[in-house]
């Protein structure tokens, strides 16, 4: 009996790598990988070729490009990435072709990767936050709900993820070395709860909901890891590093004023797991979360092995105190 094809959108990225490597780890699983790429000949795509993925190249702003790599699968993981060219409209563009192809192939299973939209519980107009772009409040975030409502014509299963452990090696926002030599964790969330999770991680629930057949299909599903505090985190850092890390809030109003990518986006996101954090921990579930991916990571998880990638900042600083690894880190 030949297996079924899950065409995993994003498969060298974060999430789609999660998934499409969930998939062909479990040789007696009832799926296949179809992963979709803009470049097959790229170091990721070929390790996934050499796992057993059928790789094929797709362009996510066409949507025939999108037809032809969605024909005759099954199902779909559908994601799109802001960070690659910050623009909200491309991004919700990109989820609506996506979508569109998905249901000219007549792909019987969707998981779309979303987030909240800002917008319902900040209106445009609250002062309370700048409104971006003349209709965002959170562009990135925002951009994925407007698409929602496409996903939820098909037979899908929208996925609400969470923040990343990730990000504090891929957007450069773990511990920094002060003035005073000392490190900090630095969150504008003040002592909120924030919704987390291994990239990786979110891959793997996906698979589980595909796992599941038709038993989610029209349903939200909201994953998390844990519901953590900057504290905790801080603390967490401070156990795997081996040296004190503390916690430093920051005002959203101060981190829009940072030199970086989409400050103002960066700051709105992070004002409003601050001001709705409990609401936005509500509508994830850990042990949904836990009974779709049974070795979902904790923090104290995923530090153990990633603990040597963050960028501490100290030239020749070594981990030698740490029980996880006496790794050099460096920048």
């Amino acid at each position: 009996m030949s297996k079924k094809v899950v065409a995993v959108a994003g498969a060298t990225g974060a999430q789609g790598g999660g998934l499409a490597r969930a998939i062909l780890s479990d040789s007696n699983g009832e799926f296949t990988v179809r992963a979709l790429t803009r470049n097959r000949n790229s170091k990721k795509a070929r390790a996934l070729a050499d796992l057993g993925a059928e790789v094929v190249e797709a362009n996510v702003d066409e949507v025939s490009s999108l037809r032809r790599a969605f024909e005759g699968a099954y199902g779909a993981f559908c994601v799109t990435f802001f960070w690659e060219h910050l623009s909200p409209e491309r991004e919700t563009a990109q989820a609506q072709a996506l979508a569109q192809a998905a249901r000219d192939t007549g792909v019987e299973h969707v998981i779309w990767s979303t987030l909240e939209d800002s917008r319902k519980w900040i209106p445009l107009d609250d002062k309370g936050m700048p409104t971006l772009q003349g209709r965002y409040k959170v562009p990135h975030l925002d951009s994925k709900a407007e698409a929602d409502v496409d996903f939820r014509k098909l037979p899908s299963t929208l996925l609400l993820t969470s923040f990343y452990f990730d990000n504090l090696i891929m957007f450069d926002m773990g511990p920094k070395r002060g003035p005073d030599g000392k490190l900090a964790f630095t969150l504008p969330i003040a002592d909120a709860r924030l919704a987390t999770i291994a990239a990786e991680d979110i891959g793997k629930c996906a698979y589980g909901i595909f796992q599941r057949g038709k038993e989610l299909i029209g349903k939200t599903a909201g994953i998390a890891s844990e519901f953590l505090t900057g504290p905790q985190m801080a603390a967490q850092l401070t156990e795997a590093i081996g040296e004190e890390v503390g916690y430093n809030y920051v005002p959203p109003e101060i981190f829009r004023t940072l030199p970086i990518p989409a400050a103002d986006d960066v700051a709105n996101m992070f004002q409003f797991f601050r001001d709705f954090g409990d609401d936005l921990c509500a509508l994830r579930s850990l042990d949904f979360s836990r009974s779709v991916n049974p070795q979902i990571q904790t923090f104290g998880d995923w530090l153990k092995d990633n603990v040597s990638r963050l960028p501490i900042e100290q030239k020749g600083f070594r981990l030698a105190s740490s029980p996880y690894s006496d790794t050099p880190v460096h920048n």
